[in-house]
């Protein structure tokens, strides 16, 4: 393993949501393992509720650079488990739709595992409903 790489749940999920908002999707699916799985247990209908594997993670973040422009510093609050390799980790995100200019404040709650510096399972409860009132209206 790379010394420099994070092996903590906090180091990997804060050097990944750094990598997200830099637009870097290969550098958030570089710090997951090949059979990692993402899940949205909140997804509506038409939404996937779970992926498998770093190919269909990164297909799924490949949409989200340029998608919401963040106006405010994401807060962030982990929670260390006693378990080393589990954290709950509390963010909050505002900004605005790129394609709409609808205003974008949304609360996560995310289970992340971690083995061996990578993401193993990432759970995340977030509102759905703040996700379908930003969609274009047909």
């Amino acid at each position: 393993m790379n010394a420099d790489r994070p092996t903590t749940p906090t180091e990997i999920f804060r050097s990944a949501l750094a990598s997200l908002r830099s637009g870097d999707v290969t550098g958030w699916v570089d710090l997951c393992a090949e059979d990692v799985v993402f899940e949205f247990p909140y997804a509506p209908a038409g939404r996937p509720q779970r992926l498998e594997g770093k190919k269909a993670v990164a297909s799924y973040l490949s949409v989200l650079p340029g998608s919401i422009e963040v106006t405010k510093e994401p807060q962030v609050t982990v929670h260390q488990t006693v378990d080393p390799n589990k954290a709950i980790i509390e963010m909050q995100i505002e900004g605005r739709v790129t394609a709409t200019g609808a205003p974008y404040d949304q609360s996560y709650v995310v289970v992340l595992t971690v083995a061996d510096g990578l993401i193993t399972l990432y759970r995340d409860y977030w509102n759905p409903l703040v996700v379908i009132d930003m969609e274009p209206s047909a």
